[in-house]
């Protein structure tokens, strides 16, 4: 069972039978060791000291000083589901758990008419614990305004996901939002040393080297229920295989031998697929190819759809690269040409050579500059009409319209470049592309004045 699971009661109860959390004594001795560690009051609370230093809002939430619903938005394991089973026990409030995956609109309505009858009747306030509520829908979500509204039930909902993309706003402005971080290395270090020694953890029953301990806490990468849990599965093992008249000893072997990799943050449709694009889009401009290639390492460990990396390595060749080494371009669409014939795992070899060539790349954001603003001018109605030179004569009529006429052929001349007009009469002299000195594009820098000055008769 999830221990998230040890908290949730069913919502459609009687007056008779109170849904309430269960108190941490009342966990069987065989429950999963992160559930067992649970923290009873805030002191045991590891971590998340910028929300629950004196005088922070969610200790005051805690302890009852301020009653306003909250969001708590931060990875796994980070105690967003251990803090909203405080705010009840602390204020002394019925807690009743729902969870996104399961509960619908039937749910939630069946919740909130149970606390209005308890807050009539017998002046018990109720805490509505949401997990996962991002996913809820914008219907399910909307169903909890009125109650949070009037404090019928006081929210505490917790998300993976950044409450500004997955929560709708009339819910968003009616709760405070409190971003949990992940746990630091110490954070870790601590609560599995807690649970080795502790009598509701494994109470001393084994050894666990320090080099064991280092890796977990690798592991972990700032999760908590994910460290108690590999902690769990090496304790098992080590048990297993010490035999009855030694105390086992989890040593690095023993992690190594049952947890194979660390927890990889990503959510290819949440904000950490937005934050790690980004990352790595930018890593890419600032030239650091370490970075680059980290990122696309946790994109790609995490199942990102290759083809997407791709299509972003394309648009970033032209971007933030363009004509200061034009064979970017060229690189960035063979390797989406080639993930999209091999695939993937192998696939990671031409995104990783992409990636490579593109941060080494130098750099020029002369193409994209050039080219939005040339459509700034457009959409503000710069376009006027084709000079009749540059016109099309191939049809009966057009040189009676003048069209075409007086046209210089450039490949007339041996310099291949001759002084004509060719924008609209209101964009002579306007100059989009500026290249860089970075680069192949540095010839350009010195290329394209000759060229403007020659095309413009030495005139703007």
């Amino acid at each position: 069972m999830h221990q998230d699971e040890l908290f949730r009661v069913n919502p459609a109860v009687s007056e008779a039978s109170p849904p309430a959390a269960p108190p941490v004594e009342a966990i069987p001795p065989n429950a999963p060791l992160a559930a067992r560690m649970r923290p009873r009051s805030l002191d045991e609370v590891v971590g998340q000291q910028h929300l629950l230093a004196e005088g922070a809002p969610l200790r005051r939430l805690v302890e009852g000083a301020t009653p306003a619903s909250v969001l708590l938005y931060g990875p796994p394991g980070t105690g967003k589901t251990t803090l909203a089973n405080l705010v009840s026990t602390a204020t002394g409030r019925r807690f009743v758990a729902l969870s996104a995956l399961s509960a619908g609109v039937k749910e939630v309505r069946g919740v909130i008419e149970e606390a209005r009858r308890r807050r009539a009747y017998a002046t018990e306030d109720t805490v509505l614990f949401i997990d996962e509520v991002h996913r809820f829908s914008k219907t399910q979500q909307d169903a909890l305004l009125g109650a949070v509204e009037d404090r019928t039930v006081l929210l505490v909902a917790a998300t993976t996901e950044n409450p500004s993309f997955s929560v709708v706003a009339p819910l968003l402005s009616r709760s405070l939002v409190l971003q949990l971080h992940p746990l630091t290395d110490d954070d870790v270090e601590a609560l599995i040393r807690r649970a080795v020694a502790d009598e509701r953890g494994l109470a001393g029953a084994v050894e666990v080297a320090d080099d064991a301990v280092a890796h977990l806490v690798r592991l972990a990468a700032g999760d908590a229920r994910r460290a108690l849990t590999a902690l769990e599965a090496a304790a098992e093992a080590a048990t297993v295989t010490g035999g009855p008249a030694t105390r086992p000893v989890v040593d690095l072997a023993t992690v190594e031998s049952t947890v194979d990799k660390a927890a990889v943050r990503y959510d290819r449709d949440g904000d950490q697929h937005y934050d790690v694009v980004s990352a790595f889009i930018k890593s890419i401009r600032g030239s650091d190819v370490d970075a680059a290639l980290h990122y696309l390492a946790r994109m790609i460990e995490a199942g990102e759809d290759p083809r997407f990396i791709a299509r972003r390595l394309v648009v970033h060749a032209s971007e933030d690269i363009g004509l200061a080494d034009p064979t970017a371009l060229q690189a960035a669409v063979a390797a989406a040409q080639a993930v999209q014939l091999i695939g993937m795992p192998e696939g990671r070899l031409p995104l990783a050579q992409a990636t490579v060539h593109l941060a080494t790349a130098p750099k020029s954001n002369a193409v994209i500059t050039a080219v939005d603003a040339a459509l700034a001018d457009v959409r503000a109605g710069g376009v006027g009409i084709v000079p009749p030179h540059l016109r099309d004569g191939h049809y009966s009529g057009a040189a009676a319209l003048g069209n075409a006429q007086g046209y210089r052929y450039p490949h007339n001349v041996p310099e291949g470049v001759l002084p004509q007009q060719y924008p609209p009469d209101e964009l002579v002299g306007k100059d989009y592309y500026r290249p860089s000195r970075h680069g192949a594009e540095r010839t350009l820098y010195e290329r394209v004045p000759k060229l403007r000055r020659t095309i413009r008769g030495g005139g703007r």
